[in-house]
């Protein structure tokens, strides 16, 4: 089936379903496809969709959501309930974090063209025939391969009843730290294009790394059960955690402190360390150890990004500070 057939609407109360929906032809004459695992509850209640894979480097929600959907029976859910384990099909074929095929990140592109290249269709079939019909978003992702974030929530930072659908979201989720974004959001991203569409959202960061972390996993399947425990989908009490960092910051991970020159990072702070404006945070190293630059903070701040990966290149992001609310 090709995503223009697709509406959740045609989904069976009281069911659950595998569904490979079709984006695009493939060079070697096969179609890019996307999995679409959905739950439709026996009793009428919101839609929420929940997105993984948008970078295909971070696996932990690629991981959880299959294993939500062999757990979750219909007669329990209230609702409908839809997701993507991975939306970046290229990417993740390729283990990279953008798409090997065209080039894009698609957490940029939202919400897409519908004749664009491959990744600008998978974000515009997502738009347009899940995330137009959802009631409420989740987008899970990690650190990936290269970067380092704590355990943590976005939501959209804002007083008005969005903003506040959208904190909710967040806190009912469980992670240790929050961390909204105020208005306007950066373009292109999943929860730019949701706010457009008026439709409550969050999305997780956590460890990054070349493996699975199997705390960040479960912590993704507890987290998207509160959701839907918060939203009245699922009975049953949320499980606690406590709140560590609550912090505000423009989230816009293209917008860090970037290294002037290639080398070897060694890094002398940590995730959520505070500093200040001018602290020293690392230095960048050549094969025999002689510092080629200095890493500095633009500002004061609690670090809620570093670099993982010491191999760096001129130009990669290196470390992000974001304010406590």
């Amino acid at each position: 089936m090709h995503f223009r057939e697709f509406s959740p609407k045609c989904l069976h109360g009281g069911e659950k379903a595998r569904i490979w929906l079709d984006v695009a032809p493939r060079a070697d004459g096969g179609y890019w496809r996307l999995p679409i695992l959905s739950v439709a509850g026996a009793s009428d209640g919101p839609t929420l969709l929940v997105l993984a894979g948008v970078h295909g480097d971070e696996y932990e929600g690629i991981v959880a959501i299959p294993r939500l959907f062999e757990v979750i029976q219909p007669g329990d859910l209230r609702g409908r309930l839809l997701m993507l384990p991975v939306c970046n099909v290229p990417a993740y074929e390729g283990a990279r974090r953008s798409s090997p095929v065209d080039g894009l990140n698609l957490a940029r592109v939202f919400p897409g063209q519908r004749d664009g290249s491959i990744t600008e269709q998978i974000a515009y079939w997502i738009c347009d025939r899940l995330l137009r019909q959802a009631d409420f978003m989740i987008d899970l992702h990690t650190g990936g391969i290269a970067y380092e974030l704590p355990l943590l929530t976005g939501y959209v930072h804002d007083e008005g009843a969005y903003g506040q659908a959208s904190l909710g979201l967040a806190r009912a989720f469980g992670a240790p730290v929050l961390w909204g974004h105020p208005l306007p959001l950066p373009p292109g991203r999943s929860l730019t294009a949701a706010y457009d569409l008026g439709v409550p959202c969050a999305y997780t960061e956590a460890p990054g790394g070349s493996g699975i972390d199997p705390h960040v996993a479960g912590s993704f399947l507890s987290g998207l059960f509160n959701v839907m425990k918060h939203l009245g989908m699922l009975q049953g009490e949320q499980a606690r955690q406590t709140l560590t960092h609550h912090l505000v910051g423009h989230g816009d991970l293209d917008s860090v402190i970037e290294t002037p020159v290639a080398g070897l990072f060694q890094r002398e702070v940590a995730l959520l360390d505070e500093v200040e404006a001018g602290q020293r945070l690392g230095v960048i190293q050549d094969e025999s150890g002689a510092v080629l630059a200095e890493i500095i903070a633009k500002q004061a701040g609690v670090l809620i990004m570093l670099r993982g990966l010491p191999r760096v290149q001129a130009g990669d992001g290196i470390a992000h500070v974001a304010q406590p609310v």
